[in-house]
Order: structure tokens, then sequence, then C-alpha cells
């Protein structure tokens, strides 16, 4: 290890004490003063509290980076197949009411954009889909009632006039529940359908890996044991919507139509009927042959 501390040192140690000033707070204000000094200005690679706290810290980052496309696959199939299929609305309308709830609980707070990003991010694209599904759901009318009341929610929760930070707190207490809750529709609509319809693949998975590294992250970071528990939770409910992704890979969009069968009474009735019909048939025949004799 030292070897190669040293062969890193002699390479990249010229770069690191010449950082544009800019480039080099920013990274500080990431790590800390400390952990700077020891990973980038001494590329100390040994330092393990450290290093975990940049892996940490670039998982963040990629985390709200990637969040600004996740929902993208998803919103391209809404459009292309215009249909709302293997979709659950209340899923993504939990998901967004629990996202709105922690984006005014970080604002209000002042918290790092870096911390909190990607709940912007994805609650932007979640009303775009969740207007989608509406709309090819025949409900239009509902997607802008829906629209409404969340702008109104989030002035209500933004004000300090009308939401006290006491009340918020309490309100993002439960935004981990309700995050965790939104899951539990789409699993189930999946189930009853028999596949995944118009679910992008990209998203499912994109949410698996994104909740995995927000365990790790938390564990670093966030010394906050609720927190943690709704994203451990947040992940097995997304491995299970993952897993029913693989499960319903090769099976058609829409569950098969079921057949109903008659009851015995129902059978004869039917039967009798075809006989009468039949009968019906022969009788009309053989009045159009007496007809047509000479």
């Amino acid at each position: 290890m030292e070897t190669l501390e040293q062969t890193l040192r002699s390479a990249l140690q010229p770069i690191t004490h010449n950082l544009p000033k800019p480039l080099s707070d920013t990274a500080a204000s990431l790590l800390g003063d400390s952990c700077y000094r020891s990973l980038v200005h001494n590329i100390n690679i040994s330092d393990a509290t450290c290093m975990k706290l940049a892996v940490s810290k670039a998982l963040g980052i990629t985390i709200v980076g990637a969040s600004a496309v996740v929902k993208i696959p998803q919103l391209l199939k809404l459009l292309n197949s215009q249909s709302a299929e293997g979709i659950s609305f209340l899923s993504y309308a939990l998901e967004t009411a629990s996202f709105l709830i922690s984006l005014m609980y970080n604002v209000r707070n002042g918290f790092p954009f870096s911390t909190y990003g990607e709940v912007a991010l994805i609650a932007i694209q979640n009303v775009a889909i969740s207007v989608l599904v509406l709309q090819y759901s025949g409900k239009g009318p509902v997607a802008a009632v829906f629209v409404a009341g969340l702008a109104a929610a989030g002035y209500a929760m933004y004000s300090d006039n009308i939401t006290s930070m006491g009340m918020l707190q309490y309100l993002q207490a439960g935004a981990g529940l309700l995050g965790v809750a939104s899951k539990v529709p789409q699993i189930a609509t999946i189930f009853q359908q028999g596949g995944t319809g118009q679910l992008s693949a990209f998203a499912v998975f994109n949410y698996l890996l994104g909740s995995l590294s927000r365990i790790f992250t938390t564990l670093q970071e966030v010394p906050d044991k609720l927190i943690l528990y709704g994203f451990i939770a947040g992940f097995a409910l997304n491995a299970i919507i993952a897993a029913q992704m693989v499960y319903y890979w090769n099976s058609p969009k829409s569950s098969a139509t079921t057949q109903t069968k008659l009851n015995p009474k129902g059978e004869k009735a039917a039967g009798h009927a075809v006989g009468m019909d039949g009968q019906a048939k022969g009788i009309s025949t053989g009045s159009q042959r007496g007809k047509t004799t000479p």
C-alpha cells in the first residue's frame, strides 16, 4: 500500500497542489478540511474514514445527477404507447406527496441542495408521469386538480404563517412511511395485471441501485436510524418490484381474459336453447323445401 501511495503521490501531487481555487474550495466543502488535506493534498488513500466519506459523497452526487433523467424513459414510454397499463397512479401520488414534504422540509432548513437534490428532480418527473397516467386513463380533469392540489400543499408547507416548523417536522417523520407505502400499490398492480405493462425497467433498476446507495450514504453521513430504516424498507420494496420486472419480462402486457363457466342449470338452459334453435332451423328448412317442390 505504501508503495502504491508513493507512486500516486509522485504522479498526482503536482496536480492536486495546484488545483484552481474554485475546484479546491468545492472539494474542501464536500470532504471537509481534514479529509481534503488527507486525500487530495497528501494522497493518503489508506485513510479509511476519509475514503468512506469520499465514496459516500461521490455516490450522493451521482444519485442527484442520475435523478435528473431516471424517469425520462418512463415518460417516453408513456408518450409513445399512450397507455398507462401496469402503472399505479396511487403509487406515484403517494411518492410525490412524500417527496414534496421532504423538499419543503429541506428548503426551509436551508440544507445544501446536494443532500436532497434528487427529491426535487424526481418529484417534477413524477408529476409529469402522474398527469400522463390520468390523461391516458380517461381522467384528464382529475390531473388538473392533482397539480393544483400539489401546488397548494407546497405553498402551505413553505409558508411559516400556515405550517409551523414543528408541524413540518411531524410531516417529515411521516414522509418516510409514505414513501415506503407508495411502493405497495405498484406491486399490487403488477401482480393483479400479471405483467409490468408500460413500467420502465430503466427506472425500476435505477431506483433499486439508488436506494441501495442511499443506505450506504446514510450510514456514513446521517446518524439517524429512522431515515436509515426508511431507506432499508424502500430498498426491500424496490427489490420486489425489480424481481417482478424480471419475472414478468416476457409476459404479455395485459392479463389473459378469464372464462366464465356456466352452472348446471345454465348449461341445461343453453342446451335446450340450442335444441330449440336446431328444431326451428329444421322446420324452416322443411318449409322452404315444401315451397320449392313442384
